[in-house]
């Protein structure tokens, strides 16, 4: 399926930034399901699409329960296949 919108990746920094985490509490975050895991870039380089991380802050501003962040988490990583 191809779709009309432009990824945009986040790479560590900015994504630390964005949440004020700090590393170990992204990283657990992933663990929990709280928060989407990153995309190889190859190597060793990964980063995170922006529309994935906003949709999770919002989810946050919203007041919304981490059973429900888990599942909007679940959503985006299975619709990452549908946007080749």
């Amino acid at each position: 399926m191809i779709n009309n919108f432009q990824i945009t990746l986040s790479r560590q920094p900015d994504v630390l930034k964005s949440f004020s985490f700090k590393k170990s509490t992204l990283y657990n975050r992933i663990k929990e399901g709280l928060m989407v895991p990153p995309v190889s870039l190859g190597g060793t380089s990964v980063a995170w699409p922006e529309h994935e991380l906003q949709a999770i802050l919002r989810a946050m501003c919203a007041g919304k329960s981490p059973d429900e962040i888990k599942q909007i988490v679940t959503e985006l990583i299975a619709k990452r296949s549908e946007l080749v």
